[in-house]
């Protein structure tokens, strides 16, 4: 079986004498690193569409895995095989509705069951546990904003509806500014993130995934930019060489053009 190839190739590469210098030298916290970059990198290519490289990243996504699963195992710590029947048992147990008795009706009831079976399990595991925990420090810092207003709106500290945020929101820029007029670069800092914080409650509040909104942002600013450097470059010229009216003027037509 493929999986059992790519097992044996991890062997090969972690083998202390034949093995590859760079691979035997890797540690958990070596590989975090790199396992990030390729989940990321099967984000890009979903969002482009592209399925030859939607299969490539998963497969070096699956290459992390299998990694981290071998370095425990040189330890004595667990091994691939116990990684993939603990996300059997798991899925399992987070599903009674398929796989037991339980009835659920919508995609919503899913949502919320999965939730309390996350919050049971992180009880029975730490004891009592508040309503913040579990919410990893090292998600995206969008995605960790809105995960952690979710969290809290659960036990109803939230605004009733998306009206609210756009008030708090309104305030945060406020203060924002205030910052800025006092020439307290730390509270800028800070105002700054207040500001970001909201929006991505406001996102949460309006069904929308934060860290994917911002994506896309990047991605129409990149493709417009790279038209106005295009437009310039017809004429020999940078952007450097141009003037910010004719920028603005090379942008507007930008947008026109490619949305």
């Amino acid at each position: 079986m493929p999986i059992d190839r790519l097992l044996g190739i991890m062997s090969r590469l972690r083998d202390p004498e034949r093995g590859c210098p760079w691979d035997r030298d890797q540690t958990w916290n070596s590989i975090v690193p790199h396992t990030i970059e390729e989940a990321y990198e099967i984000a890009d290519a979903v969002e482009r569409g592209d399925v030859d490289q939607v299969r490539d990243e998963l497969g070096d996504l699956l290459f992390q895995v299998v990694f981290q699963s071998r370095i425990a195992e040189e330890q004595g710590l667990f091994r691939f095989d116990d990684v993939a029947d603990a996300i059997c048992t798991k899925l399992e147990r987070r599903h009674p509705h398929v796989f037991g008795g339980a009835a659920i009706g919508s995609a919503e009831e899913q949502t919320v069951a999965w939730e309390e079976h996350k919050a049971a399990e992180r009880k029975a595991r730490d004891g009592a546990a508040g309503a913040l925990d579990g919410v990893t420090a090292s998600l995206p810092a969008l995605v960790r904003a809105a995960k952690l207003g979710r969290r809290a709106a659960r036990v109803g500290f939230d605004w009733p509806d998306a009206i609210g945020v756009f008030g708090k929101l309104r305030e945060e820029i406020e203060e924002l500014q205030q910052a800025v007029a006092a020439g307290d670069s730390a509270h800028v800092r800070e105002e700054v993130g207040d500001v970001l914080f909201s929006v991505a409650q406001l996102a949460r509040h309006l069904d929308v995934d934060p860290e994917a909104a911002l994506r896309e942002a990047g991605g129409k600013f990149e493709r417009r930019f790279r038209r106005l450097e295009a437009s310039l470059a017809a004429e020999d010229r940078t952007p450097t060489d141009a003037s910010m009216a004719e920028l603005e003027a090379l942008w507007a037509q930008a947008k026109r053009e490619i949305g």
